[in-house]
């Protein structure tokens, strides 16, 4: 019989309140601006959000590799797919390409093809800074 990969309880504790923790840091930078100025500042903070937490997931796998299982639970799939969000960039993207065609194109190339490069990039310095460098890890561990 092949092993279960169910989560644990205690994995999934860890995870919700790193969600918890992502998804209260992403409103304490969105919320205030309200009704902003320009339309274009909530996308453009989400943008960044994005990119932000992209680098970071990757410094988190890099940095922490296979070990530390729970930290990287609580890491990088509590704090930081709290912090950062698909579905406001899905949103946002449509409507800004709603109201203006380019800048929308521009802001989901920045977004996917930004999030690939800082991804990158933070998988490489968690690497150095485990001692590690080298190889990224396979599309499959990199969760």
């Amino acid at each position: 019989m092949a092993p279960s990969r169910a989560i644990s309880p205690a994995t999934l504790l860890v995870v919700v309140a790193g969600g918890m923790i992502g998804v209260a840091a992403r409103a304490a930078l969105v919320l205030p601006l309200g009704a902003a100025a320009h339309p274009l500042v909530v996308p453009g903070v989400t943008l960044a959000i994005n990119l932000v937490g992209s680098f970071c997931l990757g410094w988190v796998v890099g940095r922490l590799d296979g070990g530390r299982p729970r930290l990287r639970a609580f890491l990088g799939t509590g704090v930081l797919g709290g912090f950062t969000t698909y579905s406001a960039f899905a949103v946002q993207t449509v409507q800004v390409t709603g109201a203006a065609p380019v800048v929308g194109i521009l802001l989901a190339i920045a977004a996917l093809l930004g999030g690939v490069v800082v991804a990158t990039a933070g998988l490489a310095a968690g690497r150095r800074a485990g001692g590690r460098p080298g190889q990224p890890d396979a599309p499959e561990e990199a969760e």
